[in-house]
């Protein structure tokens, strides 16, 4: 079974320790917007002095939350390697911004195997520690072969133009974008965005990966795919191990961890669990003294409580 490290470890004064273990709805205590800023500027290292200024940094961030994301979410409260490298502020436009070295630190590591990097939640820029990757892998709709997308695509979960393109990769190996267009059949202008969204897909689903950056197209830039399972051929076996209930509690844990509190239903946005599992996890996390249920509905990570 694949483990995962989970730090909650009070150092809480000696009376809210003792406070925290006889009740565990915290009814006495308040958790203030002030507290949450505080905790998640601790937790995304959005804090100026405390931002990520290398490539290792960042390894050791992602490492150490579990995943983040690239940019920073519309209505989805994570940490972000942007916010960690350049602060609380929006995206920048400008190419030259210095906040972009998240860019290339992410372009740097495609091929090195050190993390894992695609659109997966909601769709967006990912990354994953490889430690935390099985148990997206074992939640997924994966059955651990090369080919079972054919199966998704008759169950009718996964579109026809992700079926091309992930059959292209099947035969013929990595590719580049433009390449694996025109192998997939999909190389008409109008069939440009059907591709985009293959593309999309069969990340979201842990079919494909991006491996590399090729100098083609106009751009002299295009990512290089490969299939998940050719490029990481030992996540499979590891996530075979992995009771479902686990790698949900292992990765509610870790976000809330990330965010210190969150309703249910911000649980649901960023893992797409339905209601039943999303209960049951954070009932186990409350059952093992990691969270606690607040009055008004919130789930809080016990570390919250032990910011200054």
């Amino acid at each position: 079974m694949i483990g995962i490290t989970i730090e909650l470890q009070s150092k809480c004064k000696p009376g809210l320790r003792s406070g925290l273990a006889r009740d565990q709805s915290l009814k006495p205590l308040k958790l203030t917007p002030q507290i949450i800023r505080k905790y998640r500027a601790r937790t995304y290292r959005s804090k100026a002095g405390s931002r990520l200024e290398t490539l290792n940094d960042a390894l050791m961030f992602v490492e150490r939350r579990g995943f983040v994301t690239l940019w920073p979410i519309k209505e989805i409260e994570l940490p972000s390697l942007w916010t960690a490298t350049a602060g609380p502020r929006p995206v920048a436009s400008a190419h030259d911004d210095p906040g972009h070295v998240t860019w290339s630190w992410k372009d740097q590591m495609l091929d090195q195997r050190r993390w894992f990097y695609a659109k997966l939640l909601r769709g967006k820029a990912t990354f994953v520690s490889l430690a935390v990757l099985p148990n997206f892998y074992a939640l997924s709709s994966r059955q651990a072969d090369l080919d079972d997308f054919r199966q998704a695509y008759r169950a009718g979960t996964l579109s026809y133009e992700a079926l091309q393109i992930a059959d292209a990769l099947l035969e013929h190996g990595a590719m580049d974008t433009l390449r694996l267009r025109r192998t997939a059949g999909l190389r008409s202008a109008e069939r440009k965005s059907r591709f985009e969204r293959g593309l999309t897909e069969l990340q979201r689903g842990l079919w494909i990966v991006p491996i590399g950056v090729a100098e083609a197209g106009a751009w002299r830039y295009a990512f290089i795919y490969e299939l998940l399972d050719r490029w990481y051929a030992n996540i499979p076996a590891q996530a075979g191990s992995l009771p479902l209930d686990h790698a949900r509690t292992n990765l509610a844990a870790l976000y809330f961890q990330a965010v210190g509190v969150a309703e249910a239903g911000q649980v649901k946005k960023v893992f797409g669990w339905n209601h039943e599992h999303i209960g049951e996890t954070l009932a186990t996390l409350k059952g093992q003294g990691k969270l606690i249920e607040l009055e008004d509905g919130r789930w809080a990570t016990r570390s919250i409580f032990e910011v200054d």
